[in-house]
């Protein structure tokens, strides 16, 4: 895996992802505190939650489970000190489909956190992780 991240101007970067996709980034600045995009931070906090999502619905997916939707809402405190490194990150799933197995979903979540998700592995040295769920019927809309 490779990425590239350039210096724009002030505190704005644009980074590329090896398969070619930009995003940019960047912190406040001057008198406005204008942002150009999500901190590096808040792009690794992103990624976790990303991670994990993809994980639960191929997992549901695969255990037949007509998951419709899935979001994950990430909270976190960091260190006061430099580095300012996630010390705490709760992970909020919202997941809904026709009849899902509310078992199936937390084994599904459990799997992603505690096995199978690179980036809560990584993030786990420095932060708890906790999550809750909710899971939504769909049946009969």
């Amino acid at each position: 895996m490779k990425a590239r991240v350039k210096w724009v101007e002030d505190r704005t970067f644009v980074g590329e992802s090896g398969s070619g996709h930009k995003v940019v980034l960047g912190t406040a600045h001057g008198p406005e505190g204008r942002t150009p995009g999500p901190s590096p931070m808040e792009l690794v906090l992103i990624g976790t939650g990303g991670c994990s999502a993809y994980d639960v619905v191929h997992i549901l997916e695969k255990g037949r489970e007509a998951v419709e939707d899935c979001v994950v809402e990430l909270d976190c405190d960091r260190a006061e000190t430099e580095p300012r490194v996630f010390t705490r990150i709760h992970m909020r799933f919202t997941v809904k489909g026709q009849a899902l197995s509310r078992d199936k979903v937390q084994r599904a979540i459990n799997l992603s956190i505690e096995k199978y998700c690179s980036a809560s592995a990584m993030l786990a040295k420095t932060a708890t992780i906790t999550y809750d769920f909710e899971v939504i019927d769909t049946t009969g809309k």
